[in-house]
């Protein structure tokens, strides 16, 4: 797995736009997170849908056609730096078959940010453009405008990212040793949903992976692991990284599953990095060769997020 091109780095004065692919955004939300963005100088644009609420599927963000008219005409505006995304969900696997990649492609690299559902938009981005992604906070996530923890490791990456080329570990090495890759990954779920579609890289070869997810049953993620399994989407795969499993069964279990799942792979696997559903989730870029060095603890990445 070769890494992807890497965005330029935001600067002061930036304009940044943010969109709603998945779920429905609720506005105080919203205002409370392009005040932090203005807050660190950033320009923010707000697509015209963010606010919308489906007819029939109140889980959903507006129609899939006009999530995925925003996501279009922000990406394809010269003038925005940068794409985050409002929050997760679901919704983003209905509309990215409705986004003209060409088009997107021809509008040249940015930053993009998201987590959780946004999982299937940092595949088709880095399958479909070749290009770094951010998994990290998103601007109206209740997780993003309530701490400052999130909020400093996600502007410290978009100004400052050769000063966050390390990311530690709280927990420990469920299988010890050291492993480098491409930095790929994100919720669980999402990722064993996304396979056979056109959107999913045929594998995980060559690749950190990162897992994660939320409020999931343990033989959930035991089908979602056992899926990827069979479907030989973890062949190759150098080295896992574990993030956050809120609302999940007890964590004992959660650990367990891991290595009985994937354990067997013989490839390093730690746990506790602080990505995802969680308090103070930092961000991780994807597409970014790294070294995970299980038994210390840490990841190193090869070269800052962006550029």
């Amino acid at each position: 797995m070769k890494a992807l091109v890497r965005p330029r780095r935001l600067a002061p004065g930036a304009r940044v736009a943010v969109v709603a692919p998945s779920g429905p955004v609720p506005e105080e939300r919203l205002q409370a997170g392009l005040d932090i963005l203005r807050g660190w100088d950033l320009e923010p644009v707000v697509g015209p849908h963010v606010l919308d609420r489906h007819g029939t599927f109140d889980y959903l963000a507006g129609t899939d056609a006009d999530r995925a008219a925003d996501l279009q005409s922000a990406w394809c505006d010269p003038t925005v730096d940068a794409v985050l995304c409002a929050r997760g969900g679901y919704g983003v696997q209905r509309m990215t078959e409705l986004l003209d990649w060409d088009a997107l492609r021809a509008a040249g690299p940015k930053v993009f940010l998201g987590f959780s559902d946004i999982t299937a938009l940092h595949e088709a981005f880095a399958t479909r453009l070749g290009l770094v992604t951010l998994h990290g906070p998103m601007a109206a996530g209740i997780d993003f405008i309530k701490n400052a923890r999130a909020q400093e490791h996600l502007r410290t990456t978009l100004f400052e990212p050769e000063s966050v080329r390390t990311l530690t570990s709280s927990g420990q090495a469920l299988v010890p040793g050291r492993a480098r890759g491409v930095l790929l990954g994100g919720c669980l779920s999402l990722l064993a949903a996304d396979l056979g579609t056109p959107h999913a890289r045929p594998s995980a070869r060559g690749g950190l992976l990162c897992l994660e997810d939320v409020n999931e049953e343990t033989y959930r993620l035991d089908r979602y692991l056992t899926q990827l399994l069979r479907a030989g989407w973890l062949d190759g795969v150098t080295g896992i990284l574990l993030g956050s499993w809120e609302r999940c069964d007890p964590y004992d279990r959660i650990r367990a599953l891991v290595l009985d799942r994937l354990g067997g792979l013989g490839v390093p696997i730690a746990e506790e990095f602080g990505f995802g559903h969680c308090e103070g989730a930092l961000t991780v870029p994807f597409g970014v060769p790294a070294e995970l060095d299980a038994e210390a603890g840490t990841l190193t990445l090869d070269v800052p997020a962006l550029a």
